[in-house]
């Protein structure tokens, strides 16, 4: 099993480093700590030192799935988890401490003779192998200022469990590709998050505070979407207890035909080509406008747009992002955070995006040099 760091879109680490400076200084009670500040139902995250506390396991997975969307859906959606039981008002984010990459990288191997503790099963005959289940896992912490220091209030653990494996039965042979049902990815799920709880208990500062596992099923590799969370669990103690379902969709936009009229996306589907229309007549040398539009319990909750030109001009990048928050602003749904993407097949030119509960756009234009 080859192990591979995930590498973060530099959009979005773009974003976030606006997001960062923008709220950055809003400090705590503690010497050593202060926090990025909070907005717009976002978490605050930890400083300490004068430093933002980074994850000590941040982007180990299994090489098995290539799906890039997977990447970003699985640590958006793991936060959305959160706060479901850890308020953005109440508490501050701080990526995880307690699970280093040594550790994530044994759990995510196969069981062998020399790697007890890894969640995926043993190989078993090349020729038909067993399934690497377990693709992901990531931990983040949910901390709480106490006089002058942060305390530890609660985890969360991401399990990312794939729906298909991909395997050759000799070296350089063609590939063969067993798909995993979702009874079969729960249920793997579910013995994972088991094992990892039981570990994670022996951990002193691990002992006592809630910690939260949810499930996520991987999108195959040729998704133009990534996965989702399926299901999450609170636990107090050392057995996870009941599982809450969640009822979380990605969909591309446009679609390739309207023969889901009862969708509930249909609406969202006319907004999205209305937008790509109007882009696509401004600037007719465009090579796509995509969307990955995400759903919570059939409501749209947000969107990632792609738009890939074909144009390198300076001043026709400043343009025709002029021009995109103003029919984004027009034509997109309303009330949700979107961002739209703009670059050619070498780099990122441009950003434009709102946040949850703005009414306007914001754009940051790439300079050439």
């Amino acid at each position: 099993m080859k192990l591979k760091i995930k590498k973060i879109a530099l959009s979005a680490a773009i974003l976030m480093t606006t997001v960062l400076l923008a709220s950055c200084g809003s400090k705590s009670s503690s010497k050593n700590y202060s926090t990025t500040g909070s907005g717009n139902g976002s978490y605050q995250g930890v400083i300490k030192d004068g430093r933002y506390r980074t994850s000590k396991a941040r982007g180990v997975n299994v090489s098995q799935n290539d799906n890039r969307y997977n990447l970003k859906s699985f640590e958006s959606g793991l936060t959305q988890v959160s706060k479901k039981v850890f308020s953005t008002k109440n508490y501050i984010f701080q990526e995880g401490q307690y699970i280093n990459t040594s550790t994530v990288e044994s759990w995510l191997g196969r069981k062998t003779k020399n790697n007890p503790h890894g969640l995926n099963p043993a190989e078993g005959k090349k020729s038909n192998p067993n399934p690497e289940y377990i693709q992901q896992i990531e931990e983040q912490d949910y901390m709480q200022e106490s006089g002058n220091s942060m305390k530890l209030k609660g985890v969360t653990i991401g399990i990312g469990i794939n729906s298909e494996y991909n395997y050759q039965k000799k070296t350089g042979g063609p590939s063969f590709t067993k798909k995993i049902s979702d009874s079969e990815v729960q249920r793997q799920g579910e013995i994972a998050a088991q094992k990892i709880l039981t570990r994670l208990r022996k951990k002193p500062a691990l002992k006592n505070v809630p910690i939260v596992i949810a499930l996520y099923k991987q999108a195959p590799d040729d998704s133009l979407v990534g996965g989702t969370f399926f299901a999450y669990s609170k636990n107090n103690g050392d057995t996870v207890g009941n599982w809450t379902k969640l009822d979380y969709k990605n969909e591309v936009l446009p679609k390739a035909s309207a023969s889901a009229k009862d969708s509930p996306s249909e609406n969202d589907n006319d907004s999205f080509s209305n937008f790509k229309s109007q882009i696509q007549s401004f600037f007719p040398n465009l090579s796509g406008v995509t969307a990955q539009a995400q759903y919570q319990n059939g409501t749209l909750s947000g969107m990632h747009i792609t738009v890939t030109t074909q144009f390198y001009s300076q001043s026709e990048i400043t343009s025709f992002t002029q021009y995109i928050t103003r029919a984004a602003k027009r034509y997109l749904p309303s009330g949700i955070p979107i961002d739209i993407k703009i670059q050619s097949d070498s780099e990122i030119q441009a950003v434009v995006f709102r946040n949850s509960g703005s009414d306007n756009f914001q754009s940051h234009i790439f300079d050439s040099y």
